[in-house]
């Protein structure tokens, strides 16, 4: 199941032909990124402050179908999957109304800040990709259990 964040396009995240700027759409992303973090008991300060630990993007890819003017009403979804033991990506599809205007993809890597070498995802974030990856199997069961 995705996790959804609602936001409002600002008159400061578009451009001066009146639509969202490009690079902002990420920037609205990792909102959406940080409220999942917090919607699972993750302190932002202790997790994005205070960590020996940081998960950098490797990649990071946005696709638009429409553009977002100041005021849309957003509807971010987000889904990330382990894509390894120090990897994970987050896809995200950004809606107006029913209409899905953009979609994002941003792949993190964890590393040790000290030395930036790659290290093994903590178990913090191993139960975030846990949360999503069960809520997803739920999802699909019901789905499955409707269609018979």
């Amino acid at each position: 199941m995705p996790f959804t964040h609602h936001r409002t396009v600002h008159f400061s995240d578009t451009d001066a032909a009146g639509v969202v700027y490009f690079a902002n759409v990420l920037s609205i992303c990792h909102e959406a990124y940080e409220a999942s973090l917090q919607a699972n008991q993750i302190q932002l300060r202790e997790f994005f402050g205070n960590s020996p630990l940081a998960f950098p993007i490797l990649h990071a890819n946005v696709d638009f179908f429409r553009p977002m003017y100041c005021g849309d009403d957003l509807l971010i979804k987000m889904i990330p999957q382990q894509l390894g033991r120090d990897k994970f990506e987050i896809s995200y599809e950004i809606l107006v109304g029913d209409m899905v205007v953009s979609k994002a993809l941003t792949r993190h890597v964890c590393i040790d800040i000290a030395t930036r070498t790659k290290q093994e995802l903590p178990e913090i974030i191993l139960n975030w990709l846990e949360n999503f990856r069960r809520g997803r199997e739920n999802f699909e069961r019901d789905k499955s259990r409707r269609i018979m």
